[in-house]
């Protein structure tokens, strides 16, 4: 039974570093996977504050970006390598979101493959999202591809990373979505007050909800949208963030309402598509330590659902596996992602492959 060995790469949108995560896969009779060595490297200040601003760079600064990030994942992950005394078949990279607009036909991640290539001399599958756009989808989520294949012994895939995204089976197809915001917006209000984070969601406890902020967030236009719909950085910028502004409260009260809004979103979508009682809903990333979201979000769901926490391994690095194991789809060529979940014409092999 042939094992694969692949490092898989996520830099997500709330830019806390790079998750770099070694990864094997078997499929005896269904695809098994083992995470071995994994860590989240920090970025330097000067190339966070970049990647945190790239939507702003002009275009030749930009293309210099998507260059050097490229080469430093490249040696970090040549580094993570000969530390661990690793030798892995490859390395699948999502990259580092600046736009994304399905509905203007294009989405852009950078970290050139080309210098993740040659800096780590690992063949590099990278740009996963562009193939399934050009098929008229949303380019995202990819995380259901697998989710179904490795994760299919839960009712829900729920990860809360900078945006929370859902997965789930209906009508015997894999569907999924963004749900709403999570840490892009909680960070925002927490370094407001000197935190880089809600620990455990400690400062939103202490706030109160405003009724009125929270009727605005759960009627947005959004929450009307059927499947295939996802969220970017533009949607925080254009939609969410001045209903925040315009609400003029303390932010404790707005991580108060923002937890609460969370909640209801994600327990309605639970609760309306649960194929039976007490649903086993698994949760990972980072949002997953935000205590008092967890609580709330199980109060809602009362006894239709059952939160499930993993190990913290899986909990930190679920989306660097994923891609790892998109990128081993992509090798063999088989289709990583799937137009019932996507909206596209067609399920698709999705990245490009850079041979150093």
């Amino acid at each position: 039974m042939e094992k694969h060995k692949i490092i898989g790469l996520m830099s997500g949108t709330s830019g806390d570093g790079l998750d770099i995560a070694y990864c094997e896969f078997e499929k005896p009779d269904q695809w098994h996977y083992h995470i071995g060595p994994a860590e989240t490297v920090e970025f330097p200040d000067d190339l966070g504050h970049q990647l945190a601003n790239a939507h702003l760079l002009e275009s030749t600064k930009l293309i210099a970006l998507d260059h050097a990030f490229g080469k430093w994942m490249g040696q970090q992950v040549r580094e993570f390598c000969d530390k661990h005394q690793l030798k892995p078949d490859a390395v699948s990279s999502h990259g580092h979101t600046v736009f994304h607009q399905p509905s203007q036909g294009f989405t852009l991640q950078i970290g050139s493959g080309w210098d993740l290539a040659i800096a780590s001399q690992l063949p590099t599958i990278a740009d996963l999202r562009s193939k399934d756009l050009a098929l008229g989808g949303q380019g995202a989520p990819l995380a259901p591809v697998g989710d179904h294949f490795l994760f299919s012994a839960y009712d829900f895939c729920l990860n809360l990373g900078g945006i929370s995204n859902i997965s789930m089976i209906e009508k015997k197809q894999r569907v999924a979505y963004d749900v709403c915001p999570f840490n892009l917006l909680l960070n925002q209000e927490a370094q407001k007050l000197g935190h880089a984070y809600d620990a455990g969601g400690h400062l939103a406890k202490q706030g109160e909800i405003q009724p009125e902020l929270l009727a605005q967030l759960n009627g947005l236009s959004f929450y009307k949208k059927n499947h295939a719909k996802s969220l970017g950085r533009e949607d925080m910028e254009e939609v969410f963030m001045p209903l925040l502004q315009q609400a003029n409260a303390q932010e404790a009260d707005i991580l108060r309402t923002l937890v609460e809004h969370y909640a209801i979103q994600i327990a309605q979508v639970i609760t309306q598509s649960s194929p039976r009682t007490r649903a086993k809903v698994l949760l990972t990333g980072g949002g997953t330590y935000n205590q008092f979201f967890v609580e709330r979000l199980s109060q809602h769901l009362g006894d239709a659902a059952e939160v499930v926490i993993p190990s913290q391994k899986t909990i930190n690095f679920k989306e660097a596996l994923i891609f790892a194991f998109l990128g081993l789809l992509h090798l063999q060529g088989l289709p990583n992602s799937f137009a019932s979940v996507t909206g596209a014409s067609a399920n698709s092999v999705g990245g490009i492959r850079y041979q150093p």
